[in-house]
């Protein structure tokens, strides 16, 4: 999963990617469905939009990925119906309970220090493996993901990764 700011971006990469996530918490929400709405429309991969089930809906998106401190899954899932839901974790418990509420997958991090999360610890490759263990739905990981430490994240049995700097 790449992670990008804007539709040119996530145009730029989508030949790498299995699917894009548009992550912009600073821009508006016209600014975001302006840049969903063109992501969509051009992109050969599945597009996901953070937090906003509003716009991932007006988009057309295939679904959102939600922050650990947002809404509900089961709320995201009773407007997005049939849409991809997924939950960014930081704890096997959060893990759990995303899986419990009806998440797709989860995104779990930061594996290793993160150049765009600087305040957070690292939950190490140990605690990757127990979530993907404990989990029967796909676990992401994230957070200082490298092309030497893809097969680190596979192996420790993650289903992927999602990544920002790593498309850049």
């Amino acid at each position: 999963m790449a992670i990008v700011t804007n539709a040119s971006a996530g145009i730029k990469v989508s030949g790498r990617a299995t699917i894009l996530q548009l992550r912009a918490p600073t821009s508006t929400a016209r600014v975001i469905e302006k840049e969903a709405t063109a992501l969509v429309a051009a992109s050969p991969v599945p597009m996901l939009v953070s937090s906003r089930c509003d716009i991932a809906l007006a988009a057309h998106a295939a679904g959102v990925n939600l922050p650990e401190n947002d809404i509900s899954v089961e709320d995201a899932r009773g407007l997005l119906g049939d849409r991809l839901v997924g939950r960014s974790v930081h704890s096997l418990a959060s893990a759990l309970l995303a899986e419990t509420q009806g998440a797709d997958y989860v995104i779990f991090g930061p594996v290793w220090t993160s150049a765009s999360h600087t305040a957070s610890k690292p939950a190490g490759i140990a605690a990757l493996s127990a979530v993907a263990r404990a989990l029967a739905i796909p676990v992401l990981a994230i957070g200082g993901v490298t092309e030497q430490r893809i097969a680190e994240c596979l192996d420790a049995g993650a289903a992927g990764y999602a990544a920002i700097r790593l498309f850049e």
